[in-house]
């Protein structure tokens, strides 16, 4: 294994707490289950001509008010009346709290020497809520937020992107996410890779790999 140089770190559920917590909240405080919003992704991806409509938002190809109109639409007939959607953000960010423990991992890491990067699917309209939880700047040389490249992991292009800008070799790079499917695209693409399930598993796993 060549010798890893640059870390590249996923940011919900790996540098926060994880993402389910902001949906719980969502149910909570809406009375919409985590289970009817799958039901109603479902059905806006099937409308959408098989594209989610999510992904779509995620890759900037469509805005957060677009997104929630279509979700709404989906949502009205499995609710018998239309939903409140207006504060959804605010309700997934105010669930969503720093991991500090991972934190303070990545500032270690760039104290060590290691390049730093950030590769995150997120929303556009999102990025002054998201980075504002973090000291995203000061450890990270490198973002690249799926809203603005216009490719989501686990697309191949994505990767490619992020290590074109980091400017090292795959073998080079460690990548962190807390979802399978975005490892395994990370692998394909020739990284190492470290799948977040808990602090201490990915801890030990991400300074076993760095020795």
């Amino acid at each position: 294994m060549a010798e890893i140089k640059t870390i590249i770190s996923d940011f919900g559920g790996v540098l926060t707490t994880p993402l389910i917590e902001s949906f719980m909240a969502f149910q909570d405080q809406t009375g919409i289950t985590t289970e009817t919003l799958g039901k109603a992704m479902q059905e806006a991806t099937e409308t959408n001509g098989g594209e989610n409509p999510l992904f779509e938002m995620e890759r900037g190809e469509i805005t957060e008010d677009v997104f929630l109109a279509q979700l709404t639409e989906c949502l009205e007939p499995l609710l018998g009346h239309p939903p409140e959607m207006h504060r959804f953000r605010e309700i997934y960010f105010e669930a969503l709290q720093p991991n500090a423990e991972m934190i303070e991992l990545m500032r270690e890491l760039k104290g060590e020497g290691y390049r730093m990067a950030m590769l995150t699917n997120n929303v556009r309209e999102w990025e002054p809520l998201w980075r504002s939880m973090l000291p995203v700047d000061e450890i990270f040389e490198t973002v690249v937020d799926s809203g603005f490249v216009g490719c989501r992991k686990p697309e191949s292009r994505i990767y490619e992107l992020t290590l074109e800008r980091v400017g090292e070799p795959a073998g080079a790079c460690l990548f962190i996410d807390d979802v399978l499917v975005n490892i395994e695209g990370a692998r394909k693409a020739g990284l190492n890779a470290v799948h977040f399930q808990d602090n201490e598993q990915a801890i030990t796993e991400i300074r076993a790999a760095l020795r």
